[in-house]
């Protein structure tokens, strides 16, 4: 569901339009496969990869599958791809796509348990390679020069160069990168949260106030709270499942934004907006990997939902969080109340599943 990990080994045969380079083979093919047309092939050596599938892909691409696709002018085909991201000789930015989703899928899994694995597809699972890198990278291959786009000035024909979506400022990439985080990250995220709401507890009993530690008020509320009621740490209660809560703010790891329940009408509406909008899925199913599922444990999975102006991580056993672009940086606790279960459990049900 989120970013690839900057890990990666291997080289990949491919001809590299545009560079002006002569070309270098590292690699020969296997046996009884003839090599691509196009002559000598210029070699990738190989950073990191990603799946771009319904059920997986950088949630920085888009919030579904189709618009992921879009922006890298490729059609969203079922079974979707593998990408590549390396570096030629020269040091430039190329992506190779693939249709060997298994492959990379492999490679992936191997490094991120720590194995060593060596990435190189077949010529002829080589969907195209185009120029730059849709995802920022942190990491260069050794003895080239450092990360560049390609120059492609002389053709005229080259397709234009890949950059990943900006972060200079909040919006739907950063949303969803956020989003993507708290998924890769729920146990550490969850905890965080609990720390907050026993912290808000006690700072509660203290006090003389009723509260709870539960993060909500006893019970399910259908209307916009804006009295005194059970909070986290720095006085921030949860949403319930029909997205209400009050204002505050507990403190979540250094650097990931905050949590925050709503404070304003105005941001609870934005919670109920969004779930209202989640619910609709349920009747009018959305694009593909708008709804994706992976396994969390035996009995619950975790849920990765989008929409326009909003996302949602979600274990079906517990709790979700919302992040709105119309709330930057900030992480909205929803808990369970009666209508958020069936609610995960319906949108699980249209979910792409990885």
């Amino acid at each position: 569901m989120g970013e690839p990990e900057d890990a990666g080994a291997g080289t990949v045969a491919t001809d590299l339009p545009g560079t002006g380079q002569e070309p270098v083979r590292t690699d020969e093919p296997a046996a009884g496969e003839d090599r691509p047309a196009g002559g000598e092939e210029d070699a990738l050596l190989v950073l990191t990869a990603a799946l771009l599938t319904p059920a997986q892909f950088p949630g920085a691409l888009g919030d579904d599958f189709p618009e992921a696709c879009g922006r890298l002018r490729l059609p969203p085909l079922p079974h979707g791809y593998g990408l590549i991201l390396g570096q030629d000789g020269a040091g430039a930015r190329w992506t190779v796509v693939v249709d060997d989703v298994s492959l990379v899928a492999v490679a992936i899994a191997s490094w991120d348990c720590g194995m060593e694995y060596e990435l190189t597809p077949a010529p002829r699972a080589i969907v195209t390679t185009l120029p730059g890198w849709p995802l920022a990278l942190a990491v260069a291959a050794p003895g080239v020069p450092a990360p560049h786009d390609p120059d492609l000035s002389g053709d005229p024909e080259a397709p234009e160069i890949l950059r990943p979506p900006s972060v200079s400022g909040w919006g739907p990439a950063q949303r969803r990168l956020g989003a993507d985080e708290i998924s890769r990250q729920w146990s550490t995220w969850r905890a965080e949260f609990t720390e907050g709401e026993e912290s808000g507890a006690e700072e509660g009993a203290a006090e003389g106030g009723e509260r709870t530690g539960k993060g909500t008020t006893t019970g399910d509320r259908t209307e916009p709270v804006t009295g005194e009621g059970a909070r986290t740490e720095g006085g921030a209660r949860a949403a319930d499942g029909n997205g209400n809560g009050d204002g505050g703010r507990a403190s979540i790891p250094e650097n990931a934004g905050a949590f925050v329940a709503p404070g304003s009408e105005r941001t609870a509406a934005s919670v109920r907006a969004a779930l209202a909008e989640a619910r609709a899925y349920l009747d009018a199913p959305p694009p593909p990997g708008r709804i994706r599922s992976a396994f969390a444990s035996e009995e619950a999975r975790l849920l990765r939902v989008d929409g326009p102006g909003w996302s949602l991580v979600a274990r079906t056993d517990d709790m979700a969080f919302v992040l709105l672009d119309a709330v930057p940086e900030e992480v909205i606790p929803v808990e369970r109340g009666p209508r958020l279960p069936a609610l995960l459990a319906g949108l699980d049900a249209l979910a792409a599943r990885s």
